[in-house]
């Protein structure tokens, strides 16, 4: 190191070496009255990119900052060092190769010797949070003008850095809300204070183009000797607005299908080290960054041990952070089983089955489970389970080594909620869409016999004009009525099927006589029957019942129908009713063609028919009408049949 001396025989070594030759930062000796550099380590030649400091003075030095400093200022600084004996601010420096980074400058004025020496410290502040974040960051004075912006920023507005820094942050917002903002803006220099702005209103940004983009802000502040600057964090929430505006169109027209996903803002925090009291600022830098960023913060080392455990992790994992911090890994609050279906397809590269255990998290293992972005199930203490997105990050070190993992994770509870209720409202588009179809064919198909048959029938009529035909004119006449009667079934059966759907069928019970009720039924049914068929009906126990006689006269009249219409002729048809033991069972038996055990299982759907009576006219709508009037009076269907040896059907009410 003794070639980067400058004045060595009257500078006092042991003094540097004490205050200088373990620190991390930059640090430089500068002999007071010549402006020389007497002294630097090895960490100073690295920041700036010096081979040595021959020939160096303080003018030359100033040249590496970005914002050259005038002569009044540097009076000024002088002016502090000599009254207060140091002097701090933030610095944007390009070193000899051009790397940019701003640097925490930190000057004190000492003696030694009966010399006056300046103590030159530089720490720089974290390039990569600046640079590689995946949101906009802005830096503003007490003045309101931009001191520094991050490339993300100046890509979301379309703005190089020259044409922003030093302009007023209204810049970025419409004219409309500059008078306000600048109120704002003064009461918060005046007391700020670390908050989220807007909460419950929009903000609006303007780009340079014109446009306008809602955004989410975070605020914080910053002080440095003589000036308070803010940190504010930019979100552009434009994608969250359309999705939101998207969802309530869907739900409010159930006719277009949006699909919508929010994107999910990645961040990247490397943890700031420091040990001096002169940089203190820096830690109360990064704490404002972990503490108001909004997400999840997590990072972890190279043995898997959490090491950082922020606020809103606190917050949404119910953990506090020295509960896990040193001591535990994320298996803590990963859900068991989705780590257990990471490791399995993986397991075949490895060649061996990985175990379940804080081993997982070590450096070596981590990298093959963990994606850069993925989903992930998160524990909180209490047990409950929260869907959350996840990007993670390498931290690396100078050689570019991985030294461990930083994760930011965001609760996406809501987001699967409206990503369910789109799939939701999606099902429910395509089941009305299918129920259009099958009505408009069902119809099309059921509506033409009896159409036909009125139709030939009216024509036939015109052409039996004599007394003598006065019989055929009344057969067709009872054609006519027959036909408008079977419409009006299907019509009635389309109207209730309706009425179920939309909740609208209302079950009205009242006390009546189940025996004359079922044989006033018989008696309008046996006009409707195959020639020769009769029924016989039988019925066991006390007579009152307490149903809703409405719908039971609506269920027994299309199961005697259908019993009739799926029988050959002279076929008889049995029913039996029976009250006891706080139940009422109806039973309908038919010696008709029998249902299959395949269609058994479809018989209660709508539309449905067996494949067995493609050729008997019929809506498939009846036994689905008799299953849902039969639930909304407590009641159970069910059906016994056999190919060929006829159908029985028992329907029994609980009372």
């Amino acid at each position: 190191m003794t070639d980067i001396f400058y004045d060595k025989n009257k500078f006092d070594h042991s003094l540097f070496f004490t205050m200088c030759n373990n620190m991390r930062e930059g640090a430089i000796i500068i002999e007071a009255a010549s402006k020389k550099f007497i002294y630097c380590n090895n960490a100073f030649l690295k920041l700036f990119d010096l081979d040595s400091i021959n020939d160096l003075d303080i003018t030359q030095f100033r040249k590496f900052r970005k914002e050259m400093l005038t002569e009044t200022l540097i009076a000024e600084r002088e002016k502090t060092l000599l009254d207060k004996g140091y002097f701090n601010e933030l610095v944007e420096y390009t070193s000899l190769k051009g790397h940019s980074f701003f640097g925490e400058v930190t000057i004190q004025y000492y003696v030694s010797k009966e010399k006056a020496y300046y103590l030159f410290v530089v720490n720089p502040v974290d390039r990569a949070f600046f640079e590689l974040a995946s949101l906009g960051i802005l830096m503003v004075n007490k003045r309101g003008e931009i001191a520094t912006a991050n490339p993300f920023i100046l890509n979301e507005f379309g703005y190089t850095k020259n044409e922003l820094i030093g302009k007023k942050i209204e810049q970025l917002i419409p004219s409309r809300f500059h008078h306000k903002h600048i109120e704002h803006r003064n009461k918060f220099m005046q007391a700020p204070n670390d908050h989220i702005v807007g909460a419950g209103r929009d903000l609006i940004a303007l780009k340079k183009d014109g446009t306008e983009f809602p955004v989410e802000l975070s605020l914080g502040h910053y002080p440095s000797d003589g000036d308070k600057y803010v940190i504010a964090f930019v979100n552009n929430i434009s994608l969250r607005k359309n999705s939101e505006l998207a969802l309530k169109k869907l739900n409010n027209e159930l006719e277009s299908i949006v699909e919508e996903r929010t994107a999910v803002l990645q961040k990247t925090l490397t943890q700031l080290e420091t040990s001096k009291a002169e940089v203190q600022k820096v830690v109360a830098f990064q704490k404002a960054l972990l503490d108001k960023a909004g997400a999840m913060i997590i990072s972890i080392d190279v043995n898997g041990i959490i090491q950082t455990f922020n606020p809103e992790a606190e917050k949404e994992l119910g953990y506090k952070a020295d509960e896990l911090i040193g001591k535990h890994t994320p298996l803590i609050y990963t859900d068991a089983q989705l780590l257990h279906q990471r490791i399995k397809k993986i397991s075949p590269d490895w060649k061996t089955d990985i175990p379940l255990s804080n081993e997982l998290f070590q450096l070596n293992k981590t990298h093959a489970i963990l994606i850069e972005e993925d989903e992930w199930i998160f524990v909180r203490k209490d047990g409950t389970k929260f869907p959350s997105k996840v990007n993670i990050t390498a931290m690396r070190n100078e050689d570019d080594s991985i030294i461990g993992y930083v994760a930011v994770a965001f609760d996406i509870t809501r987001i699967k909620k409206f990503e369910e209720d789109l799939q939701q409202a999606l099902e429910k588009e395509k089941e009305l869409s299918e129920l259009k179809s099958r009505f408009v064919s069902m119809a099309s198909h059921e509506f033409r016999t009896p159409l036909s048959t009125v139709l030939s029938s009216s024509y036939l009529i015109e052409k039996y004009t004599s007394t003598a035909d006065q019989p055929k004119r009344e057969k067709h006449l009872q054609r006519i009525v027959s036909s408008v009667n079977m419409l009006s079934d299907i019509l009635n059966d389309f109207l209730s099927v309706g009425k179920i759907e939309e909740g609208k069928m209302q079950v009205r019970y009242s006390q009546f006589n189940i025996k004359d009720l079922i044989i006033a039924v018989v008696g309008d049914m046996k006009s409707s029957l195959k020639k020769k068929q009769k029924i016989w009906y039988h019925h066991e126990g006390c007579q009152v019942v307490t149903l809703d006689p409405s719908l039971l006269k609506h269920i027994v009249m299309n199961l005697i129908s259908n019993a009739s219409k799926f029988s050959a002729e002279g076929k008889p048809i049995d029913i039996k009713t029976v009250v006891q033991n706080d139940q009422f069972i109806f039973l309908i038996k038919d010696q008709g063609m029998g249902i299959s055990k395949e269609d058994q299982l479809h018989l209660m759907e709508r539309f449905f028919r067996g494949t067995n009576a493609a050729n008997i006219q019929g809506t498939g709508l009846g036994l689905h009408i008799v299953s849902k009037y039969s639930e909304l009076m407590n009641g159970t269907v069910q059906c016994n049949s056999e190919l060929e040896k006829g159908t029985a059907f028992i329907i029994t009410f609980n009372f």
